[in-house]
């Protein structure tokens, strides 16, 4: 499976950005998409995860209300909706597939890393 992620750029605060996550090769339907980010100086955390199959979600508290992860199965995209970005939103932003869920957590299981895309967002 590859994951090509795009859409990251410069934005002002308060802008909006659509992240892309196309997935190729073999999938699954009981796959689990993330997007993670990783700042200068922090660690990689998850922001937003999807189900394949259900679409059920997971956010951080961070993100809660401003980012909207979504899904297009036909064509294998998993899209990040940011809005009323932030400064501390400044990040690179991965995608990643994990083959079936995990019974630890949607941040844990990951099999599959897309190369990361940046967002930085001005003040």
């Amino acid at each position: 499976v590859q994951l090509q992620a795009s859409g990251g750029g410069l934005v002002q605060a308060g802008g909006s950005l659509r992240l892309s996550c196309a997935a190729s090769g073999r999938t699954f339907s009981n796959y689990v998409m993330g997007w993670f980010r990783q700042a200068p100086g922090k660690e990689r955390e998850l922001v937003a995860s999807i189900r394949w199959s259900g679409g059920s979600t997971y956010y951080s508290d961070s993100v809660k209300g401003r980012f909207t992860i979504s899904r297009d199965n036909a064509n294998k995209t998993v899209y990040l909706q940011m809005n009323s970005l932030k400064p501390e939103d400044t990040a690179v932003y991965y995608c990643a597939a994990a083959k079936a869920p995990s019974s630890t957590g949607w941040g844990v299981g990951y099999d599959y890393w897309g190369q990361g895309t940046q967002v930085t967002v001005s003040s």
